[in-house]
């Protein structure tokens, strides 16, 4: 039988992918910025926009199934999974936000 929901975590998983979103979104436009020469981005950014991929969604899967496998409710699970790809698109939208516009 599955756990009742918290209303609490409901809202802080809302929050979260919000967030997530967000930063995806200011990441992509960065990144894009930074292809047509317009943003300062390293050399390795298209390179590591693919390869962090592979990285955040293994770490989501992993940790969302482990949740499950420990009898987590939807709301564990559901958070497990989140917080990787979070962390990711926050510290990309902190690297990238750090590096600026391209000046001159």
């Amino acid at each position: 039988m599955a756990k009742p929901t918290n209303s609490a975590s409901l809202v802080g998983n809302a929050m979260d992918i919000g967030l997530m979103m967000i930063e995806a979104q200011s990441v992509i436009a960065m990144r894009l910025m930074g292809m047509a020469g317009l943003w300062s981005v390293s050399p390795q950014e298209n390179h590591r926009m693919v390869a962090e991929k592979v990285e955040a969604m293994f770490r989501a899967t992993s940790d969302a199934g482990m949740t499950t496998l420990r009898g987590g409710s939807p709301d564990e699970i559901a958070a497990a999974a989140i917080a990787p790809l979070r962390r990711a698109t926050s510290a990309n939208s902190k690297r990238l936000r750090k590096r600026g516009p391209k000046l001159g």
